[in-house]
C-alpha cells in the first residue's frame, strides 16, 4: 500500500533511551523526518555539534529544534546581560548543528520579574540577535512557569515583542494539563506565528504538574488527554507544520529506542487520522474472537486436552497438513498447535506451553493488513499446504499473533472447512457460546505499546482502570473493548514479580495471554459437568460467600448454589449479574474461566479478583514448589 500523505514528523531526543547517536538512528529508522535535539543529550555526547549535524544528514533527518533555553526573560541585571551572552553561545551551537530554531521556556526562577513588557523586550532583543544569524526563536508557556503558564500569556508577550524571528511554541501537555484548550486560537494568533508544535498525551493523575510532566507523559493515543481536539483547534486556525513529540517518560527512556520510536511515529499517524488528515485504511468491524491458539508439544497437548474435556470441549478437527488440532465447545474454538515448523513451535521452545495466537473476526482481513502495514506493524504469513486458506496475522508488541478471520456470519466460508478434517459428534454437557475475553499479563515497560496497538489498529476503547489487590503487590488492570463489546481484552500489569500477574509475565518471558474466559448460557451447568469430569475448578473459601450474602442480599439457597459449584458472583449498578468460575493455572502459564452474563453486565468481576488471586496461590502451594507464587 502507498504511504499515506502526512505532515512532516519529528521527535525529541529526550523521548528515547541511549546515547545521542543511537537516538538519532532510532528516529531515522522509525521514519521520522527530523529530531529535536535536547541540550542534555548534546552535553553528554563526546563529539562536536558539527558531527551531530553530519550524522543527521547521513541518516536523512533534519534538526527541527534545539531546546530548551531556560530562565531567560524578565530577569534583573546583571543576569539579563549574562542571559543574552548565553544566548549568543547557544546560537553558535545551533549553527554548528544546523538547527534554525531554539525553544525558550517561560521563566521559573523566583527572581523573575512579573513584567510582561520587560519579558517582551528581552525576547525582542534575543530574536534580533538570532535573526542576524538567520535563526529564529519560539517561546513556550510552561505549565509551572513563574509568571507565564498559559499560551495566551505567551502570545501576548510574543505579540508585544513584535519581531519576525519570534513566534510561539504550543505544547499539548502544557495546555491540556491545566484544563485549557486552543478553541480561542483561531482569530487570535496568526498561523504563521506558531513556529513549533510539541505533542504529548498523559494519563489523568492527581499530582503536581511538574512531576506529572517530567515522568508520566505518553504518546498521543496512549493516555487520556484530548490531544486530537487540541490539534483540530490548531488546524482550524490555519496552521500546518511539523508534528513533533516531546515525551518525558521514565519507562520510555529505559526501553529499546527503536521500539519506542516506532510507537511514536504510529501515534502521529493515528493522530492525523483522528483529525481528518492523512486517513489510514478504515478500522475493522470486529465481531468476536474466533479462536485462541496454544503452542504445545505432544505431552502438553494431551494434558491440556484432559483439562478442556472437563469443561465440555471435544477434539473436533485435525489439520490437513500440520500437527494441529481443533477443540470445540459450541461457539468456542481452541487450536492446539504442535507443528514443529511453525511460529507456535518457536513460542513453545522459548517459554513452553502457552497462548501463541488469537484470531479476531473482522469484516475485511485485507483492509486490516493494509492498515497494519500503514502503521508499520509487522504482518505474518505462515506457510500453507495445497488447498488451504491463507490467514493473515499481525504481531502484537510481545510477539503474539493476532489472526484476521473473515466473519462467517457475513457469508464467508469458515476456515475450519478448508483447513481441517472435521470430526463428528457433539460437545458434552452443552456448548459454550464463545470466547468472552482474553486477558494479557504485560510487563510494565510494554503496557503503552499494547494500548497503542489495540487502539490504533483495531479501534478498541479503554474501560476505566482497576487496581487489583494481590498478597504480594498491586496489579493494575484496564480492559480494551470493541464498539459492539464482542472483543474484550483486559491488560494486567504489575511492578512486582511476586504477584500473580508478575509471575505470569516472568514465566512467559515478557508478556502473553494468561487467561482465557468462555461465555456460557448457564455457568452452573458447565460447573456441574466439570465436577463430574473431575476438572480442577478453583476452590473458593466459605468466608467469601458469607460476605457475598451481606453485600448483595442473596438468600441461603442462592449462596449454597454458588458455593458448591465454586462460582463467584458480581452485580453492577444497573442490576446486571455475573457468575464465573476459574480453573487452576496450567503449568504456570495460563488459566481458564467460564462466565455467564445477565442483564447487560459489561464488566469482568474485578471485585472478585483478590479472592481469585488468593485461591490461585493456595492451589499453587498445594501443587508444589514448581507452581509456587502463581
Amino acid at each position: 500500500m502507498a504511504e499515506p500523505k502526512r505532515l512532516p514528523t519529528s521527535i525529541a531526543t529526550v523521548c528515547l533511551s541511549g546515547p545521542l547517536p543511537d537516538k538519532l538512528e532510532a528516529a531515522a529508522a522509525a521514519g521520522f523526518d527530523g529530531v529535536e535535539i535536547f541540550e542534555n543529550d548534546l552535553l553528554t555526547y563526546d563529539g562536536t555539534p558539527a558531527e551531530v549535524r553530519s550524522i543527521c544528514e547521513g541518516l536523512g533527518i533534519s534538526v527541527t529544534l534545539f531546546q530548551p533555553f531556560r530562565d531567560f526573560e524578565a530577569m534583573p541585571e546583571p543576569q539579563r546581560a549574562r542571559n543574552l551572552d548565553r544566548a549568543e553561545r547557544k546560537f553558535d551551537t545551533m549553527q554548528a548543528l544546523g538547527a534554525g530554531l531554539v525553544l525558550v521556556c517561560s521563566n521559573v526562577q523566583p527572581a523573575a520579574l512579573d513584567d510582561p513588557a520587560r519579558a517582551a523586550a528581552d525576547l525582542h532583543e534575543m530574536a534580533e540577535r538570532a535573526a542576524r544569524r538567520g535563526l529564529r526563536v519560539c517561546y513556550e508557556a510552561l505549565a509551572w512557569g513563574r509568571h507565564v503558564n498559559r499560551w495566551r500569556q505567551a502570545w501576548d508577550i510574543v505579540r508585544q515583542a513584535d519581531h519576525p524571528a519570534l513566534g510561539l511554541c504550543l505544547d499539548s501537555f502544557h495546555t491540556l494539563a491545566l484544563g485549557d484548550d486552543l478553541s480561542a486560537l483561531a482569530g487570535t494568533v496568526p498561523a504563521e506565528k506558531v513556529f513549533f508544535l510539541q505533542l504529548a498525551d498523559a494519563p489523568r493523575l492527581s499530582m503536581d504538574v511538574l512531576s506529572w510532566s517530567r515522568h508520566h507523559r505518553l504518546f498521543p493515543g496512549q493516555g487520556e488527554l484530548p490531544v486530537a481536539d487540541f490539534l483540530r483547534d490548531l488546524f482550524a486556525a490555519g496552521w500546518r507544520g511539523t508534528l513533533s513529540l516531546e515525551v518525558f517518560n521514565d519507562e520510555f527512556r529505559a526501553a529499546p529506542s527503536r521500539r519506542i520510536a516506532r510507537d511514536g511515529l504510529r501515534s502521529l499517524l493515528w493522530l492525523q487520522e483522528q483529525v481528518g488528515e492523512a486517513p489510514l485504511p478504515a478500522l475493522p468491524e470486529l465481531s468476536g474472537i474466533e479462536f485462541v491458539e496454544f503452542a504445545v508439544d505432544g505431552a502438553a497437548r494431551e494434558e491440556l486436552g484432559r483439562l478442556l474435556g472437563g469443561l465440555g470441549f471435544r477434539r473436533a478437527g485435525i489439520h490437513r497438513s500440520k500437527d494441529v488440532e481443533l477443540w470445540r465447545s459450541g461457539g468456542a474454538n481452541l487450536v492446539l498447535n504442535a507443528e514443529p515448523d511453525s511460529a507456535a513451535a518457536e513460542r513453545f521452545e522459548q517459554i513452553g506451553p502457552s497462548v501463541c495466537a488469537m484470531a479476531f473476526r473482522v469484516d475485511d482481513p485485507a483492509r486490516v493488513v493494509a492498515r497494519a502495514e500503514a502503521l508499520r506493524y509487522p504482518v505474518w504469513r505462515e506457510r500453507i499446504g495445497a488447498g488451504e486458506r491463507r490467514i493473515p496475522a499481525v504481531r502484537a508488541p510481545d510477539g503474539t499473533l493476532v489472526y484476521l478471520v473473515e466473519d462467517p456470519a457475513r457469508g464467508a466460508r469458515p476456515i475450519w472447512e478448508d483447513d481441517f478434517r472435521l470430526l463428528g459428534g457433539e460437545a458434552a454437557g452443552g456448548g459454550l457460546l464463545g470466547i468472552d475475553h482474553a486477558a494479557q499479563a504485560v510487563a510494565p515497560g510494554m503496557i503503552d505499546s499494547f494500548v497503542l496497538f489495540y487502539r490504533s489498529l483495531f479501534g478498541l476503547s479503554p474501560d476505566a482502570p482497576w487496581e487489583l489487590p494481590d498478597p504480594y503487590g498491586l496489579v493494575r488492570s484496564r480492559a480494551f473493548v470493541s464498539p459492539d463489546g464482542s472483543v474484550r481484552l483486559p491488560l494486567n500489569v504489575s511492578e512486582s514479580t511476586r504477584t500473580v500477574t508478575g509471575r505470569f509475565v516472568s514465566a512467559l518471558a515478557g508478556a502473553g495471554v494468561h487467561h482465557v474466559a468462555f461465555a456460557a448460557e448457564d455457568v452452573a451447568a458447565v460447573a456441574d459437568g466439570a465436577a463430574a469430569a473431575g476438572a480442577p475448578l478453583l476452590d473458593i473459601p466459605a468466608n467469601y460467600y458469607a460476605d457475598l450474602g451481606a453485600r448483595f442480599g442473596l438468600d441461603d439457597e442462592a449462596l449454597m448454589a454458588l458455593s458448591r459449584r465454586h462460582l463467584l458472583y458480581d452485580r453492577d449498578a444497573s442490576g446486571g449479574e455475573f457468575r464465573h468460575a476459574y480453573t487452576h493455572a496450567f503449568r504456570e502459564r495460563f488459566f481458564l474461566e467460564v462466565v455467564e452474563r445477565r442483564g447487560g453486565y459489561g464488566g469482568f468481576g474485578a471485585a472478585n479478583a483478590g479472592v481469585r488471586i488468593a485461591a490461585q496461590r493456595r492451589a499453587a502451594r498445594t501443587a508444589g514448589p514448581l507452581s509456587e507464587g502463581v
